[in-house]
């Protein structure tokens, strides 16, 4: 493609674009039912949801159809669907998320996004370290296990579940809380101030 041409439609809305852009509509879709409590029915679309992102990164580099388009638009929606779910299931007491972990994703997520954005502008590669993607596969079991466990009329859930969802919920905010830590150490790295 020449300097200045337009991309074509086609190249834009590729079929790993159109998979993140679904991904985002069921992010929608998957509010909806935790607000209205559909618990397991917002756990399948989630898991659907989530395994679209592992599906359209994997299309996008073995078919070359990665675009400036889909590295903005894929993380972007990753964050509206882990955050949006914690937000979501603060409201709910039985789901041992606290308002404060919640408040801890989500600023890390904001955190990272700033200074990628800002960093790719200046040149630097600022792509998503293998931590990272454990972080978001913590996250997304945390999340999942949660909708398992509210499916579960109040007193009646399974010790062990709650034990695990627990659990889950630690260790996804403490990949959090590491990756975020690990982030920040590399952008300085960058910019040279480590």
């Amino acid at each position: 493609m020449s300097a200045g041409a337009k991309p074509h439609a086609s190249t834009l809305l590729n079929l790993p674009n159109q998979l993140t852009v679904s991904r985002l509509v069921l992010s929608m879709v998957l509010f909806g039912l935790i607000t209205f409590q559909f618990w397991l029915t917002g756990l399948v679309v989630f898991v659907i949801a989530a395994s679209t992102d592992w599906l359209d990164g994997y299309l996008a580099r073995k078919y070359k159809m990665v675009t400036v388009l889909g590295r903005i638009l894929d993380p972007f929606v990753d964050k509206i669907i882990i955050s949006g779910t914690f937000i979501c299931l603060v409201a709910e007491p039985r789901s041992h998320i606290a308002g404060w972990m919640a408040v801890v994703i989500v600023g890390r997520e904001l955190l990272i996004t700033a200074l990628r954005s800002f960093l790719e502008q200046q040149g630097a590669d600022f792509s998503a370290a293998m931590s990272g993607k454990l972080k978001m596969v913590a996250q997304c079991i945390a999340a999942g296990v949660g909708l398992f466990y509210l499916s579960y009329p109040a007193g009646e859930e399974p010790a062990e579940l709650r034990y695990l969802l627990i659990g889950s919920v630690w260790t996804a905010l403490a990949l959090t809380v590491y990756t975020g830590v690990e982030y920040v150490r590399r952008a300085l790295r960058l910019v040279g101030y480590a």
